[in-house]
């Protein structure tokens, strides 16, 4: 791969032994991925960041970084963490809280933005075009999908290093040759609902591998149904972008695939594996809700009342959370609580006795039964809203 004498310099560690590691870091990617030169890019979004994912191991190095006044050159956000500071943090040992601060105050002092969302894009939009370094699998498929901006999956430490640098390995889906669809996937059912959106990307992921698909019959979706096709989509696959528009793809040489109500149907059946119909835990904002999605489900509980035996969560960012503050009053007034910062997945929820959980998220769904050691029962916001009703 070939660098400029700058980026040489910080090889050799002229610019110090942070800089010189994250360079490495992003060199070694791109030899292994054939990559020919590094590109800049508009900004980076790190994974890594709940401290019941990520553990001890990482963070004596992180403070390192820190320690040695590494900056980042970019905008650059966070993933979740693994507990609300208005809520969670008083129900979790207090070991636990403080390793949990001890990894944002390290980001902190590189300069990173205290984000806490897997849907930075809700923060500030990414231009048509534009280059990124950004580790949330959903996010990345979305990006390059409903966006149109160019990111690879990357890794944590990968993302962090492009940040530091502001720059990372053109390859992938930098490349525009490396974005053509193919495969042509043709959805034969409507979708009724974010979940079944959920499930076609389960179903999908677990199909293509790391294939392009093309997909007929949801050129009018809303997007949040597609962030949570992006979500689930990253969930069982390698698949990193979807195509709703033909452009100028000959379909014809595409190899095709069909999708039918009955799969979808499966799909959400398999992803069922509650041995109990009553739920300790209904949650939805797996991605993180976004402004419309809370409106959505404020007026879905109009005029009623949540159960009081019943754990209900709203997930979403800090931006969101303040700019839908009304919303969240009055959600939270009917004893929902509305979270921000933390997604459920990387969350300490068996520490709290949760063993079922309920949710609208086919991403959620996929992983909590081993990140989170529960049973899901995965139904439509509409029908998650039922269950936490009083009456």
């Amino acid at each position: 791969m070939h660098l400029t004498k700058e980026e040489e310099r910080i090889y050799s560690g002229e610019q110090g032994w942070a800089r010189e590691i994250s360079m490495k870091i992003l060199v070694r990617l791109g030899d292994l991925f054939d990559a020919d030169k590094l590109i800049s890019i508009n900004s980076a979004h790190v994974s890594g960041v709940s401290y019941k994912t990520l553990g001890d191991a990482p963070i004596e190095f992180l403070k390192a970084l820190a320690d040695a006044d590494c900056k980042v050159k970019v905008r650059t956000t966070l993933n979740p963490q693994s507990l609300d500071p208005d809520y969670l943090d008083t129900r979790v040992p207090a070991n636990m809280k403080d390793k949990q601060l001890t990894i944002l105050r390290q980001f902190e002092r590189m300069g990173i933005t205290q984000s806490l969302t897997c849907t930075p894009y809700y923060l500030a939009k990414s231009q048509k075009g534009s280059h990124l370094a950004w580790a949330e699998s959903s996010a990345v498929v979305y990006a390059n999908s409903v966006l149109g901006a160019y990111t690879n999956r990357e890794g944590g430490p990968s993302a962090l290093a492009a940040a530091i640098i502001g720059k990372t390995p053109n390859y992938g889906l930098h490349k525009a040759r490396n974005r053509k669809p193919n495969i042509l996937v043709n959805v034969e059912t409507k979708l009724k609902n974010e979940t079944e959106y959920g499930a076609l990307g389960i179903f999908l992921g677990r199909i293509l591998k790391d294939k392009i698909p093309l997909i007929e019959g949801l050129e009018k979706a809303p997007a949040d149904n597609l962030k949570q096709l992006s979500a689930a989509l990253a969930s069982t696959g390698m698949t990193n972008m979807f195509q709703l528009k033909k452009n100028r793809t000959n379909i014809s040489e595409l190899e095709r695939i069909s999708v039918g109500a009955r799969d979808i149907e499966q799909t959400i059946e398999s992803l069922c594996t509650a041995s109990t119909a009553r739920p300790d835990l209904v949650f939805v904002g797996c991605p993180h809700c976004s402004f419309d999605e809370i409106k959505r489900v404020t007026r879905l509980a109009e005029n009623r009342k949540f159960k009081r035996d019943l754990e209900f969560w709203i997930c979403t960012s800090c931006h969101v959370k303040r700019r839908a503050k009304e919303s969240v009053r009055k959600l939270e007034g009917k004893g929902g609580q509305v979270l921000a910062g933390v997604c459920t997945v990387v969350s300490w929820t068996e520490t709290l006795g949760i063993k079922t959980i309920m949710t609208n998220s086919a991403k959620t769904a996929y992983y909590a039964p081993t990140l989170n050691k529960a049973g899901v029962i995965l139904a439509s916001a509409q029908e998650c809203l039922k269950t936490v009703f009083e009456g």
